[in-house]
């Protein structure tokens, strides 16, 4: 239990943490520029609180949890990568289809942010949980 709680919370701080700088500070006036008039001007905090939540549930169960069975941080990387690329570019794709002023420079933009961030999540889970020790 207490590899997958610091799996979860190393996830969870790399990836609020990442995110944070990215669409703060990093992406924040590309994101305006494409698709400003689409943005709230606030953000709705109970479905962001749901996301921070749960995305990175999904990332220890999807990425972090297989790469501790193999004790390999870049199994963590890869199939965060991958999951972060089918996720947002899930996200990106639909938005594409669907909205207009959706951009394609955004949805390529995002999705590669969502591989990089979520491998960057699912690595620092996979590091932290191992400071619990072997798994047994």
């Amino acid at each position: 239990m207490t590899r997958l709680l610091l799996a979860y919370a190393g996830a969870l701080v790399v990836f609020c943490a990442l995110d944070y700088l990215w669409l703060g500070h990093v992406a924040k006036a590309f994101y305006q520029a494409q698709v400003g008039p689409l943005l709230l001007a606030r953000p709705n905090w109970g479905a962001a609180a749901l996301l921070y939540i749960a995305y990175p549930a999904a990332i220890v169960f999807f990425a972090t949890l297989p790469s501790l069975a193999t004790a390999s941080v870049a199994h963590a990387l890869w199939t965060g990568a991958l999951l972060g690329l089918v996720v947002y570019g899930t996200y990106e794709l639909t938005n594409l289809a669907t909205l207009k002023g959706w951009t394609l420079g955004v949805a390529i933009v995002d999705a590669l942010w969502g591989a990089v961030v979520t491998a960057a999540a699912a690595g620092g889970g996979h590091l932290l949980a191992r400071l619990a020790g072997p798994a047994g």
